[in-house]
């Protein structure tokens, strides 16, 4: 998992989040409900992928997200793969509505992880949560799913804004968690030899995924949200 912060730019961190889960769960919606808090009821699917730009503080850091939305549809997929390079961040998304699409989840969490180490940090979101009478999968189900592959999880409805920005500020709040635990690594380090690093203005932290996940104790982590 690598890391980016340019000191002399007013953004000290950029992070790489994507968006994935079949056609038509909500992804662009989502999206446009967090970056621009709009909603597009005729909605096409996204050809390809496409990205927003938010910034979000946290601690007193401005933290640049890079969204990305990759195209649910199968026949974009081999195209979207290159796509998972650099990200730190992900949200799985299914629809509540329909169970096919929850039961997908587990191909792509494996499609995510055969490209990033398993320390990216990954949010489960169940969408269209305003959708009651028609539900397909239970809260219950979705936050066991997450627990067992060690996920955040929550449930959102990008028609009614809730829960969206709580979805996307959890995955931007761990990534800079972790993120600051690797900078007092660093100047522990800089601490014992000064000249270990070499000089620069952009500083890369690779994640050992051994370390991460003594550290994290292989803790499940799980934030239980719905409307």
């Amino acid at each position: 998992m690598a890391f980016y912060s340019e000191n002399e730019k007013t953004e000290d961190y950029l992070f790489k989040i994507v968006l994935i889960g079949d056609s038509a769960v909500g992804k662009s919606n989502l999206l446009a409900r967090f970056a621009r808090d709009g909603f597009y009821t005729n909605s096409k699917s996204t050809i390809g992928v496409e990205f927003q730009t938010q910034k979000i503080e946290i601690n007193g850091k401005e933290i640049k997200a890079q969204i990305w939305d990759t195209a649910g549809q199968e026949r974009f997929r081999a195209v979207t793969s290159a796509y998972y390079r650099g990200a730190v961040g992900a949200l799985l998304i299914y629809d509540i509505s329909r169970r096919q699409t929850f039961e997908s989840i587990g191909r792509w969490l494996n499609e995510l992880r055969s490209y990033l180490d398993m320390n990216v940090v990954t949010i489960l979101v169940g969408n269209k949560s305003d959708l009651k009478d028609a539900r397909e999968v239970t809260t219950a189900v979705g936050k066991a799913l997450a627990a067992a592959q060690g996920l955040f999880f929550i449930e959102t409805s990008a028609l009614d804004s809730s829960n969206v920005s709580a979805a996307f500020q959890t995955v931007v709040r761990e990534i800079y968690n972790i993120l600051s635990r690797k900078v007092i690594q660093t100047q522990e380090l800089k601490q014992k030899d000064p000249g270990w690093m070499a000089n620069g203005k952009t500083v890369v932290l690779q994640a050992d995924e051994k370390q991460e996940a003594a550290e994290n104790g292989q803790s499940k982590k799980v934030l239980c949200c719905s409307s």
